[in-house]
């Protein structure tokens, strides 16, 4: 029938002008590739965010030794100082003489700051800037290419860590590589096998190390076999 013919051709018209926009739509033919899309700006502004943010020094960050601290009291330049952490822990300032600085963080720093001045000025004002971070360190030992301590200076991957040793010498044993971990705030230390591969190959997690992490690298003469 004429009528009928005509409504499988409008019907078949609409069902490819229906096809073409959705394969016009962003990312799809991505999938039919099995490509991955691009990621849009948002995204990558996002991603940016996140990887400036694990080097920003927050008021959570615990002082430690030679790190150097700028302490700017407002509108007394004569009690400003950039100054940096002795070994024993303290630092020294015009007034208030010595203060203990590791082990607190720069919020608590301040506030102690802020209160030793109270006895010689009324409500002072006290900011914190650490200007270099040269307290925080992890160690490696084994079969990497160097060994012993190392700046931990940002947010670290343990892939990123053996990077900065130097990589993964050739008799290495890459399924037992061995983080310890000391215990902090009444916590046990830890002791984490990983494997190499795993993470690489497998998507197994990618440890962030902590200060004070040790990271070891067994060789194969280094390993028992039964």
């Amino acid at each position: 029938m004429p009528g009928f013919q005509v409504s499988r051709k409008l019907c078949t018209l609409m069902i490819l002008i229906a096809w073409g926009v959705i394969a016009s739509l962003p990312g799809f033919a991505f999938a039919q590739s099995g490509i991955t899309p691009p990621k849009s700006s948002d995204a990558k502004r996002a991603e940016s965010r996140a990887e400036k943010k694990a080097l920003i020094v927050t008021d959570d960050y615990i002082v430690g030794p030679e790190d150097i601290l700028e302490i700017s009291v407002w509108r007394n330049p004569d009690l400003s100082r950039e100054v940096m952490v002795r070994p024993d822990g303290r630092i020294s300032l015009p007034l208030i003489g010595d203060v203990k600085a590791v082990g607190l963080t720069t919020s608590e720093l301040r506030d102690d700051i802020k209160e030793k001045l109270k006895e010689y000025k009324e409500n002072p004002t006290v900011a914190i800037v650490v200007k270099a971070v040269n307290s925080y360190y992890f160690y490696t030992q084994g079969a990497v290419g160097q060994t012993g301590k190392v700046p931990l200076l940002s947010r670290t991957t343990l892939i990123q860590a053996i990077t900065l040793a130097g990589g993964l010498n050739p008799d290495a044993v890459r399924s037992r590589i061995t983080i310890f971990r000391l215990g902090r705030d009444g916590e046990e230390p830890q002791k984490l096998v990983v494997s190499y591969d795993d993470i690489i190959l497998r998507g197994a997690e990618n440890i962030v190390l902590k200060p004070g992490d040790t990271l070891v690298v067994p060789s194969e003469t280094m390993v028992l076999l039964p």
